[in-house]
């Protein structure tokens, strides 16, 4: 198309510096994910691995983690599934069932003092 002499010339917008998506924007949170970049076997364990060699991977994965602009939908992700295995959101099962615990014990305080706040505050 040629350009009429009596219109201004429109520029395309610059797009500004990438941003990591998210559900809420442009994509799934997962398209952002470092790890998606890495080795999968980093963050699951082989059968059968010694203890020093899990400890050692499990403490890779973490870092790569540390560096992910999605760790924390990728940590909720794995506990709100929950995920069995691997390290998720600089986590590993272990530690994601340790969180899942005290989430649940503050939960059942919370249910158990809201009575008692409510007759409190009635009387």
């Amino acid at each position: 198309m040629l350009h009429s002499p009596h219109q201004p010339l429109q520029v395309a917008a610059v797009p500004s510096q990438r941003t990591p998506a998210r559900e809420d924007q442009a994509g799934p949170w997962h398209s952002e994910a470092v790890c998606r970049r890495d080795e999968a076997g980093l963050f699951f364990a082989p059968s059968k691995e010694p203890t020093a060699a899990r400890l050692s991977r499990e403490e890779a994965a973490k870092q790569v983690c540390a560096r992910c602009p999605v760790m924390v939908e990728c940590r909720e992700h794995a506990l709100m599934q929950p995920e069995p295995y691997g390290v998720w959101g600089g986590l590993t099962a272990a530690e994601r069932r340790v969180v899942l615990a005290r989430r649940r014990r503050r939960e059942m305080e919370l249910k158990a003092a809201a009575p008692a706040e409510r007759i409190a505050a009635a009387g």
